[in-house]
């Protein structure tokens, strides 16, 4: 079973929001604080500015040995440590979704080396990525980021250099949401 997740901004919350920045495309409404719930939560939600939904689910266009790697190397969320993150939603193209998934991997891995520049910065940057785009939300996933602050430039290096990958040049929605507690 796939769990579902909704990332509330409103006046309160787990994390304060520091800062909302559209990279592309447009933003999102400002707000004072995000709380993380899972769907099945019996927790009420507080009246949002805005609500993004997404799930977990199967990793895609990582091969065996990558996701291997990946897994002994990352780090579990919600370290004390951790007091910083983000929370970068997506959307691709339609030119994107049109291609095949060998192309697509192709393009992910093999020319912007996604998956091999994030596994430079574990463990120090944890992540998770929540998928959207089959609950019919307005962004394709949302990635969640979670660092020490002493690990903050390094976060900031790794956006940076995927950022500039052929890959990017296919996302026409991009917000860049950080956060503390």
């Amino acid at each position: 079973m796939q769990n579902h997740y909704h990332f509330t901004a409103g006046p309160t919350g787990t994390w304060r929001i520091t800062s909302i920045n559209a990279v592309q495309g447009s933003g999102l409404e400002s707000a004072a604080a995000l709380d993380i719930t899972e769907l099945s939560s019996t927790s009420p939600l507080p009246e949002p500015v805005w609500m993004l939904r997404g799930m977990v689910s199967n990793v895609r266009y990582a091969t065996r040995p990558e996701l291997t790697d990946m897994r002994a190397k990352q780090e579990w969320l919600g370290r004390p440590n951790a007091r910083r993150a983000a929370l970068i939603p997506i959307k691709k193209s339609a030119a994107w979704w049109d291609l095949a998934q060998d192309e697509r991997r192709a393009i992910f891995e093999e020319t912007s080396h996604h998956t091999a520049i994030g596994m430079e910065y574990l463990p120090a940057v944890a992540r998770k990525l929540f998928h959207s785009r089959d609950l019919g939300e307005p962004f394709d996933f949302l990635t969640w980021f979670e660092f020490a602050a002493d690990d903050a430039a390094a976060f900031e290096h790794m956006v940076g250099r995927l950022r500039a990958t052929r890959e990017w040049t296919y996302v026409e929605r991009e917000v860049d949401i950080r956060l503390e507690r």
